[in-house]
């Protein structure tokens, strides 16, 4: 799978309604392709989880093409209302995360802010008919017209996707949900509030285990909150939380049950360049998301204004650095007014992890290629939705002559996020969500 810097992206699909009129729960919140990428799954304000497959004649085609089909659609999470404290509980879906596959049925968990689901998700095409003591439609018999015994026989019908909640993980959490992260032994996962991280057995719904507490005593005390988690992809006893400091803390469950002191510290080195240190300082070096590498040696962490790769084994300073978007570094006064300086960005590896990509802002999404050191902003506009136009690279001028095919950092639509991306784990289709659509590009045809 080669990275972005030799790849042209083009057009593939777009899910959703293309009307402006976007009503806040259809709004996606997150999206997650499963282990092999036949699945795509896109959560939303609205609770919603929608399930897409992988066409099977668009992977047999030639050239292959991403294309996928609304698999299962099913309300995950209802709103409902705290009482002891007065608080409603959204029922937007902050994280899905997919269980690998044991057998026909998929797994996965969702979370809203406090209660997490895990989900069953099968196909049934065969019905049984034929009962004793049930008719057909399901009402029970009366067994004194039962006259006879009868073998109840299997027909074909059409297919179902059916979707169940097998498990439900409730209560653990005071603070809202921000991660959750399924172990390598797939048997464990993860959820992480601002202040704590909580280990669960999957078959396990009334107890979870405390792993992390950063609550001080004193509330007044806080300086840092957890913003993101995520287990090894390999090693079932390491994972990573990071901080709204700009840390990244890596612990080992080996070396003692509550994990409240750390085997690794990432953070980037101090700048001792005074001029730099601005007001929003503090607010741009949180990071807003953390993710470990497919072979598990490196790490992804996105701040405000860029993301940086991290080598497991150097704690001192990340190896790489892109600046995602630093035309807006003169800009943080009018984003903090309008809150967006707090817009949480996601980032993710390609299969390989060679490539990085990332959203910003004005439908923008940024794709690194780490071998070229290439980089490339595209946007997810529906003036290209026409399968296989190729994406044009845009640019972004700050200042002084404006060329004829770039943008002014002050034209910049700030209400079209690109906050969540996700990239096939085997081949170069991505899959992008800009508000209400969901984009779904891929290598050139």
């Amino acid at each position: 799978m080669a990275g972005n810097g030799d790849t042209s992206w083009c057009f593939s699909q777009i899910k959703g309604a293309l009307d402006d009129d976007v009503t806040d729960a259809d709004i996606i919140s997150c999206v997650e392709f499963n282990h092999d990428g036949e699945l795509l799954a896109t959560g939303d304000k609205g609770g919603r989880v929608v399930i897409f497959q992988r066409d099977p004649a668009s992977k047999s085609s030639n050239p292959r093409r991403g294309e996928y089909n609304v698999y299962s659609t099913f309300q995950s999470h209802e709103p409902e209302f705290d009482y002891l404290k007065s608080l409603e509980i959204e029922e937007k879906i902050n994280k899905i995360r997919w269980l690998k596959r044991k057998n026909q049925s998929h797994f996965l968990l969702s979370t809203n802010d406090k209660t997490i689901k895990l989900w069953k998700v099968s196909e049934r095409d065969k019905r049984v008919e034929g009962y004793n003591t049930r008719e057909d439609n399901g009402s029970i018999r009366d067994p004194s017209s039962i006259s006879a015994l009868r073998v109840p026989s299997i027909k074909p019908m059409d297919l179902m996707v059916e979707a169940s909640p097998r498990r439900i993980f409730a209560n653990a959490h005071t603070y809202h949900i921000n991660s959750i992260s399924v172990n390598s032994d797939q048997e464990t996962y993860l959820s992480a509030d601002d202040l704590r991280l909580n280990l669960w057995h999957l078959e396990i719904t009334d107890q979870s285990f405390n792993i992390v507490d950063i609550k001080p005593a004193n509330m007044e005390e806080l300086t840092e909150v957890i913003t993101a988690a995520e287990f090894h992809p390999t090693e079932c006893n390491v994972f990573v939380y990071s901080s709204s400091k700009g840390t990244i803390r890596l612990c080992d469950m080996r070396s003692s049950a509550l994990c409240d002191r750390h085997a690794k510290l990432f953070e980037e080195p101090e700048d001792v360049d005074i001029t730099n240190k601005s007001f929003f300082r503090e607010i741009i070096s949180s990071i807003s998301d953390v993710k470990l590498s497919n072979t598990g040696r490196y790490m992804i962490s996105r701040d405000y204004l860029s993301i940086k790769v991290w080598d497991l084994h150097m704690e001192t300073k990340p190896i790489e650095t892109y600046p995602v978007h630093e035309y807006l570094r003169t800009k943080l006064c009018s984003l903090y007014e309008n809150d967006c300086i707090f817009d949480k960005f996601e980032c993710c590896w390609n299969g390989n992890d060679s490539s990085i990509m990332t959203g910003s802002y004005n439908n923008f999404f940024r794709v690194f290629d780490r071998n070229s050191k290439k980089d490339v902003t595209l946007e997810a506009s529906r003036d290209i939705i026409k399968p296989k136009t190729v994406l044009k690279p845009r640019k972004v001028c700050t200042g002084g002559k404006r060329k004829k095919d770039e943008i002014s950092v002050d034209c910049l639509d700030f209400n079209k996020k690109i906050l969540h991306t996700a990239w096939h784990p085997l081949e170069n289709i991505i899959a992008v969500a800009a508000t209400n659509n969901l984009f779904i590009f891929q290598d050139k045809f």
